[in-house]
């Protein structure tokens, strides 16, 4: 009988088989000292038992350590097979921490989330040792943190748009823009830039004007968060209705809803001011008589409430900033407060610990307009704005089910590769009309492109005529 030693200790966890006490042993070594190993097919004594379909296993295991555990643990724990006499079993190696406290997501810094090893158990924390952890965590800058995304990353979205800035693409694009850590992996920066990753922006509408009666509920990316931020500045677009405005003399003025431009400013400092180190992304919530952005992070460290509302910038992710503004989202550091301020008193803005909230009130006259009356909170306007252009629209008309780009040229009767990619193709999947099937790998043989909810919607319009 083949055996471990025969008792558990401060760095060792034995399981006969996988429970649902697995993220609270992961968090209390991450909090530990030490960190620890779990064996998964161990008895308690040591026997060995072994597993049934381990790759399985490694897989659910991964999946649940990353998806129910915050701040991300990615890169500091392993998860692999070992044999022994003809037995397989897992081991889970878990390192010290260095964000503490590790907390399960479900039940966030408290008690029940927050676990310490002692001797051969777990322990909840107590609320003081929660805060001392809290309190004396490092900030760190993002592009220090290593991306937590597994296997290789692509760029084929950001390359496209430096490429229509007229910017040179080259081999030296990642290093040039801090998508490294110091020891060349990619970083948190490279993660949110990615074509593909875990980070959406929330948009959540309302039937009133608090948050009982939630009508549409949506999130934008999982791919670049550059074209994230482009998918949700046409959603407000869509959302910001113009309506005629009677004045006293008799003359009718056309108005936005909300001003477009102090609009997109508060959308794009929300995403680029954003504090990502907690993994909480910004939130747009539209109410009947409102429309709030929410980032989390609060004022940066060392900025004033006063400073900030007098356009002082001080960029929490330098990266970020600097991208966007290669892109012309950002025109120079400060110009965004500057630009809401023109339009908007200073009370719009509201400040807590760890969040900042810019709400927007619907323009007066709104709502004696009637265009409010024809058109509800939940009716969607055109979607066919400037950037649906003619070649784009004959796309989208041609378009019946997925296919590869050479199919789709067929479709439309055209022969030259780089006038459909540069005139069709990327226009289309920059306006969020178009993705790949394959968004990890973009020259794969099988890569096919599908009409995205937006291209269905703004095909439906072209085909009926409505546009």
């Amino acid at each position: 009988m083949s055996r471990f030693k025969p008792s558990e200790d401060e760095r060792t966890e034995y399981k006969t088989r996988l429970n649902d006490k697995l993220e609270k042993e992961v968090v209390a070594f991450l909090n530990s000292a030490q960190g620890g190993d779990i064996y998964i097919g161990v008895a308690d004594n040591g026997e060995i038992k072994g597993v049934r379909n381990p790759d399985k296993l490694q897989l659910m295991i991964s999946h649940r350590i990353r998806d129910n555990i915050q701040p991300s643990c990615l890169g500091f724990y392993d998860v692999y097979s070992e044999h022994y006499e003809g037995k397989t079993i897992i081991r889970i190696v878990v390192a010290r921490g260095t964000e503490k406290p590790y907390y399960i997501k479900q039940y966030g810094l408290s008690p029940a989330g927050c676990y310490l090893r002692v001797g051969s158990g777990v322990q909840p924390m107590t609320p003081a040792m929660i805060d001392q952890l809290y309190s004396s965590r490092t900030r760190d800058s993002l592009r220090n943190i290593v991306s937590p995304k597994t296997g290789a990353h692509t760029f084929n979205q950001l390359k496209i748009y430096y490429e229509e800035k007229g910017f040179s693409v080259n081999a030296n694009l990642l290093e040039n823009l801090d998508l490294y850590t110091g020891d060349k992996k990619i970083n948190y920066v490279g993660y949110l830039f990615a074509d593909s990753n875990s980070v959406s922006i929330k948009l959540a509408k309302y039937a009133g004007n608090n948050k009982v009666e939630l009508i549409e509920n949506e999130e934008y990316g999982f791919c670049s968060i550059v074209r994230a931020t482009e998918r949700v500045l046409d959603k407000l677009e869509i959302e910001n209705r113009t309506f005629t405005r009677i004045t006293g003399s008799a003359k009718r003025l056309q108005k936005r809803m909300i001003d477009p431009v102090a609009l997109r400013e508060a959308l794009i400092n929300a995403i680029v001011h954003n504090d990502y180190t907690r993994e909480v992304t910004p939130v747009v919530e539209i109410f009947a008589d409102h429309l709030s952005i929410t980032s989390y992070g609060g004022l940066v460290s060392g900025l004033s409430r006063q400073e900030f509302l007098s356009g002082r910038s001080m960029p929490r992710n330098r990266e970020i900033m600097r991208i966007f503004r290669d892109l012309g989202f950002v025109e120079h550091l400060g110009s965004g407060m500057s630009r809401i301020l023109s339009h908007y008193p200073a009370d719009i803005f509201s400040f807590s610990e760890h969040f900042l909230e810019v709400s927007f009130p619907f323009e007066k006259g709104y709502f004696d307009s009637p265009e409010a009356q024809r058109h509800p909170t939940t009716e969607v306007t055109t979607e066919v704005t400037t950037e649906v252009t003619t070649e784009v629209k004959k796309l989208l008309l041609s378009y019946s089910q997925p296919a590869g780009k050479k199919a789709l040229m067929a479709q439309l009767g055209l022969h030259n590769d780089e006038h459909f990619r540069k005139n069709y193709l990327v226009p289309a999947t920059k306006a969020g009309l178009l993705e790949m099937t394959l968004p990890d790998k973009p020259k794969s043989r099988l890569q096919q492109y599908r009409l995205t909810e937006r291209g269905e919607r703004v095909k439906k319009q072209l085909a009926g005529g409505e546009v």
